[in-house]
């Protein structure tokens, strides 16, 4: 039987900054218009924490039940390792999402935008179908233009729509930058286990692109945002305080470009993560005072 610390574990912690991020900067945007809605704010921020949960259970089972656990290196796994009964573990992912149902469903009554059920619905069976069915598109080569969308314009402008009505030109360069750190976490992710998913015929961009190439396109996404800061700053000066996540998006960047495989590339998920979320309170904080 798996143990509380086990649990807390296979939520995956470490991915958590790809939900908050995003919507502070969303509620950042909103604010900037002068739109910012605490309540529907926090909802939208219970409903990303609950669907990357979800998620991440989600992914533990599937993973677990097909095998593609076993030999893999990183975070531990509940149904891979032997930890946690299967069904337990899906009962979890469900649970969690069925939290996101609720507090999106709240939004949608609060902000009287009824069409977003069918968003709701949409990002739930993404969160599901990424590794769950017959066909998951995530062993198709799809996942990280997934994350892309669901961590970048689906978060952030979803954050700021359901506040103001509205979408932004920063609204959209926050939600671009999003978009690229979430997805160089997700190919970081996949460079480290290239060998175990060919293994077990799980298709990701990085697979088929190859180690070098998923490296190239790792240094691109991680470049992305800072380009982007630069724009917004031509808006709101104090925005280039969104640089002060360029270092730890450094140290991800020095590990990709030294070759490093494997478990060394593990602190590259907490680096780009981290960086992700010092970018996702820096510009937020800039467009609240500027």
């Amino acid at each position: 039987m798996a143990t509380v610390a086990q649990w807390v574990s296979g939520t995956r912690p470490r991915t958590l900054p790809n939900s908050i991020a995003p919507v502070l900067v969303g509620a950042g945007a909103a604010h900037h218009i002068d739109g910012f809605d605490p309540t529907r704010a926090a909802l939208a921020l219970v409903v990303a924490v609950a669907l990357q949960v979800g998620v991440n259970y989600a992914n533990d089972y599937s993973d677990g039940i097909r095998g593609t656990d076993a030999h893999r290196v990183g975070p531990f796994r509940l149904v891979g390792s032997g930890a946690a009964d299967p069904r337990a573990v899906r009962a979890a992912a469900f649970a969690s999402l069925g939290v996101a149902a609720v507090a999106g469903l709240a939004l949608v009554v609060l902000s009287g935008r009824y069409w977003m059920v069918a968003f709701g619905a949409v990002c739930i069976a993404a969160a599901w179908f990424y590794t769950g069915g017959r066909k998951p598109y995530g062993y198709s080569g799809l996942g990280e233009l997934a994350v892309f969308l669901f961590f970048g314009p689906a978060a952030v402008l979803g954050t700021l729509y359901v506040q103001t009505g509205e979408v932004t030109g920063i609204g959209i360069g926050g939600a671009v930058a999003m978009g690229a750190f979430s997805t160089g976490v997700m190919i970081a992710n996949s460079l480290r286990d290239i060998p175990t998913d060919v293994q077990a015929g799980k298709r990701t961009l990085a697979s088929t692109l190859g180690d070098r190439d998923a490296r190239r396109l790792y240094l691109a996404l991680v470049s992305i945002p800072f380009l982007i800061t630069l724009a917004i700053g031509l808006r709101v000066p104090l925005a280039l305080i969104g640089f002060l996540a360029l270092p730890l998006a450094v140290l991800g960047a020095r590990r990709v470009l030294n070759g490093s495989k494997g478990r060394d590339l593990i602190p590259v998920l907490r680096d780009t993560g981290l960086a992700m979320l010092v970018w996702g309170i820096a510009v937020p904080v800039a467009l609240v005072l500027g």
